[in-house]
């Protein structure tokens, strides 16, 4: 519950909005309690003794009633939904902003499904509680206070037995919730599983018809939509199991109203029409309780994605900007690994142990080693993806936990295998680093990246709208796009894994002849893939095992490296003939 109370307190800019939506549900309940003494006063002293004017005025007096409650009606359902979007939007930007803030860490971690149903059903359930349940809660509690007091001030015998089973409905209704709320972020665990499956298989959708696992798929879908079902069936069962007992409560409590009321009436101790409103009054009670066990329901399942969403707002990011952190000036391009040590949450051993290089400005350095060697880690620890366990990292001296992270990254340039494009247009894409960029910019980096000829080419050039991940452009297309949007921040460090291996001859040339462009003059990191990338690299790079095996230039390491001419024999490639290319 005190995650929901810190749901109810993004309410908090839109109070305004709120004390006129519970304003406007007073009104309602008031409107509400009044109608049972008019149809009081109508029977006693309109329609037994035939006195039309009293009747009469009872018409009117209800018609007026009737306005009030439909005017305040529609005002108080305006406002609490107005309240509750505004609610669920900012909860979704809080949710969005600090995904995006979270480190490399959390997200190795993080099932995207999750992270998409937290987002989505999660902040739904949170936004009808804050715009319906809520208020429903309150004018339940309204109309129950209200009613026992009427009740109380007409006859307090009769009131006392009504009031009886009250406490044995709410002991039923807590017992409920008490087994409905975990059962409730089951269900919604269970959603974020069956979110991840589809998520997974849209994003794979050419993986599983290329080796035609479709059955398999679906039986994997079946199974994580069987447990969500099995989850929800249980829910059920808790409703059925305690509703029916609340409903018999509630009936047995009317039957003795209507025993002792009626032989009140007979013995004249209660009029017909105070009996009449009594048992108004006694609806206006029960239902309302009915209610809350009814919305006591949407409150676990809203307590439940509260927790969840308030799970991802609480958590620390490993990498965030120190106190006093200062922005990195502009860099010259040293870099320097001082006796660096890195171990992955929840890893059992360090996938970098103890190493130590430094790259001058301007050189090359080729990375290699055998997988799980710590290639990659390298490159994630220079735009600080991740901190080290030990030693540092420094760009011109500063260390780089030192400096601000948007600084950091500024002058970091990445071109990786994998190349990622976004829904939008070509220039969009070129530009998400610089969205401020000309079109002059934008074409003079496509130039140079070997773009611009195919861009100009396509139906609308550069304002061609590419699909999700970069669909209707080519592998090579894809990834000169990348090398553009990388020469146009004019990173002073490049990182990069030039592999190309799913391309042809012809793209692959084009591609390297860009990414020779792209690093004139800057220190660059290369995965390397080719053996012209090490030969001509000025410091190399060698791993085993996440330790440093060895460090030279191409013919130092034939000397001195059997490793080095292991990988280089084994693992590398010679480029595309540029007479093939051509």
């Amino acid at each position: 519950m005190h995650a929901l109370g810190r749901a109810i307190s993004y309410l908090r800019p839109y109070w305004l909005v709120a004390v006129g939506a519970v304003a406007s549900l007073i009104l309602v309940t008031a409107a509400n309690l009044v109608i049972p003494q008019i149809i009081r006063w109508v029977i006693d002293y309109g329609i037994t003794p035939g006195y039309m004017p009293v009747i009469a005025a009872s018409a009117l007096g209800l018609i007026g009633v009737a306005i009030v409650r439909g005017v305040f009606n529609f005002t108080q359902g305006f406002w609490s939904e107005k309240a509750s979007q505004n609610v669920a939007f900012d909860v979704r930007n809080a949710l969005f902003d600090k995904i995006q803030s979270l480190s490399f860490s959390y997200h190795d971690r993080a099932q995207t499904g999750q992270l998409m149903t937290r987002l989505t059903s999660d902040v739904e359930m949170v936004r009808q509680f804050t715009g319906i349940g809520l208020f429903q809660f309150i004018n339940a509690l309204i109309m129950i206070l209200g009613s026992a007091v009427l009740l109380l001030l007409m006859n307090w015998r009769l009131a006392l037995i009504a009031l009886a089973t009250i406490p044995l409905m709410l002991l039923l209704i807590g017992r409920f919730m008490m087994t409905v709320r975990p059962l409730f972020e089951q269900v919604q665990t269970r959603l974020g599983a069956l979110n991840t499956v589809l998520q997974e298989n849209l994003a794979g959708v050419r993986v599983v018809k290329a080796f035609a696992r479709e059955p398999f798929e679906a039986s994997r879908f079946r199974t994580a939509n069987q447990a969500y079902l099995e989850t929800n069936l249980q829910t059920v069962r808790a409703f059925a199991a305690n509703f029916p007992l609340i409903f018999l409560i509630f009936n047995l409590g009317t039957l003795a109203i209507v025993w002792f009321g009626g032989n009140m009436f007979i013995s004249d101790q209660l009029s017909l029409g105070e009996l009449t409103a009594f048992m108004a009054y006694l609806n206006f009670m029960i239902f309302p309780m009915m209610m809350i066990g009814m919305l006591s329901a949407m409150i676990a399942r809203a307590a439940a994605s509260a927790r969840r969403i308030f799970e991802i707002l609480d958590a620390q990011s490993e990498v965030v900007d120190r106190p006093g952190a200062a922005p990195l000036p502009p860099i010259r391009g040293q870099v320097a690994f001082e006796d660096v040590s890195f171990r992955y949450v929840g890893g059992e051993r360090d996938t970098l142990s103890h190493v130590s290089f430094s790259a001058e400005p301007g050189q090359t350095v080729a990375i290699l080693g055998a997988t799980g060697s710590g290639k990659s880690t390298i490159i994630n620890l220079i735009p600080r993806f991740y901190d080290v366990t030990d030693g540092r990292v420094a760009l011109d001296g500063f260390d780089v936990r030192d400096v601000t992270l948007d600084s950091l990254r500024s002058q970091v340039g990445i071109v990786l295998q994998e190349t990622t494009l976004f829904s939008g247009t070509i220039r969009d894409n070129i530009a998400y680093g610089r969205p401020d960029a000309g079109d002059e910019e934008v074409i003079e980096a496509a130039k140079a990246a070997q773009a611009h000829d195919f861009i100009v080419e396509m139906p609308d050039g550069y304002r061609t709208r590419v699909g999700e991940r970069g669909i209707g452009l080519s592998g090579g297309q894809r990834q000169r796009i990348a090398i553009a949007r990388a020469l146009l921040i004019d990173p002073h460090i490049l990182i990069l894994d030039d592999s190309t291996s799913s391309v042809d001859a012809e793209t692959e040339y084009q591609i390297q002849q860009a990414l020779e462009r792209l690093m004139v003059g800057r220190t660059s990191f290369v995965i390397a893939q080719r053996i012209s990338t090490v030969r001509h690299a000025d410091l190399i790079i060698v791993l085993d095992q996440g330790r440093l095996a060895a460090t030279g230039t191409h013919q130092q390491l034939l000397a001195e490296s059997p490793l080095y001419a292991e990988i280089l024999y084994s693992q590398l490639r010679e480029d595309a003939p540029v007479a093939v290319a051509a």
